[in-house]
């Protein structure tokens, strides 16, 4: 089984369950029970995903053996920066390496837009992805927000390429 990448809209039926299958684990781990239906329905409107569409951004999918298991986005803020977002991939699909291909995959997505910098927040209980971010070349920077649910900012100059 090998995973592909591709741009795909944020609302298509396959992104549209990851999404929603994100919002559910974040969640969940937040409140420490699972999420209900209606709290998941409500986390997910007006979230801001329409945003995740050139120009202002772009949504990517990534398949495991045809399957959809992974997505991410990007959200341009400014001519250098943009933020990554809604990073998930699917428990049972962890560590075959999809996680880095859907970065790889939206960090050219950054190139294209001619952004320089991406970057990112987490929290504390979301260790495994601060783990794939650090692997992956992200550092840990001072705050540059202070949004609620935001514990860990991290940052990746992409002028870098594959440098640490």
């Amino acid at each position: 089984m090998t995973w592909t990448t591709a741009p795909e809209p944020f609302d298509s039926p396959d992104a549209a369950l990851l999404r929603r299958d994100y919002y559910d684990e974040v969640a969940s781990r937040y409140w420490g029970r699972p999420a209900t239906a209606g709290e998941i329905d409500e986390g997910l409107t007006e979230d801001g995903a329409d945003r995740l569409v050139p120009p202002t951004g772009q949504f990517v999918v990534g398949r495991f053996g045809g399957m959809p298991a992974a997505c991410a986005g990007l959200l341009v803020v400014d001519t250098d920066v943009a933020e990554l977002t809604r990073v998930f991939v699917r428990p049972e699909f962890r560590g075959t390496g999809g996680g880095g291909l859907l970065l790889a995959a939206v960090e050219s997505a950054a190139r294209g837009f001619g952004v320089r910098t991406v970057r990112l927040d987490t929290r504390n209980d979301l260790v495994e992805a601060r783990g794939l971010y650090a692997k992956h070349g992200y550092r840990e920077v001072p705050a540059f927000h202070r949004r609620q649910y935001a514990e860990h900012w991290f940052a990746k100059d992409l002028r870098l390429r594959g440098r640490p």
